[in-house]
């Protein structure tokens, strides 16, 4: 067994333990740590798949920014303590996520997955290497070139969110 085997495995249990200990635990506190676990496994198959760059936005923006804004979410609501209650929309919830996976489960075995190499274009396997040859350096090029007003108003929007949750937390 490769050591990017070993890594991959290790990765994978890491992940469905964490992701299950997200859905398990009443104390949303935690709950919402392990998901930063999840987000990490999820970046560490990125690398695996030798996709840095959206490896580093998944640790960036996933672990990052959105698990903060969570966690900050967290400490502003009142009753933490209590966790998730039950409700009345609880069975209709299992119901729907045991459809939703029988369905994909269904166009998963259906799939003739073999087909796909031998498109042309994007999908094919010619052009994947092509593709995803210089990724990191083209997506660089975009954001600070063609979309830097959008990437700095992502930017703005971002510090606007921080301010405003800052002055909702400060004592009157």
């Amino acid at each position: 067994m490769l050591f990017q085997d070993v890594i991959f495995w290790l990765l994978a249990a890491v992940g469905v333990a964490a992701a299950l200990g997200v859905v398990l635990l009443r104390d949303i506190f935690r709950a919402a740590l392990l998901l930063v676990v999840v987000f990490l496994t999820i970046a560490g198959h990125f690398f695996l798949l030798a996709a840095e760059f959206v490896g580093v936005v998944q640790v960036l923006i996933y672990a990052g920014a959105i698990s903060i804004l969570i966690i900050f979410a967290l400490m502003l609501t009142q009753n933490v303590q209590q966790g998730n209650l039950p409700n009345r929309l609880q069975i209709p919830a299992v119901m729907i996520s045991v459809l939703l996976l029988t369905v994909l489960a269904a166009v998963f075995m259906d799939t003739d997955w073999r087909l796909l190499s031998d498109l042309p274009g994007p999908l094919g396997a010619g052009l994947v290497d092509v593709a995803f040859r210089d990724t990191t350096f083209s997506l660089a090029k975009l954001l600070l070139e063609s979309y830097a007003l959008a990437f700095a108003a992502a930017a703005v929007l971002l510090l606007a969110s921080i301010i405003g949750a800052l002055s909702l937390v400060r004592e009157r």
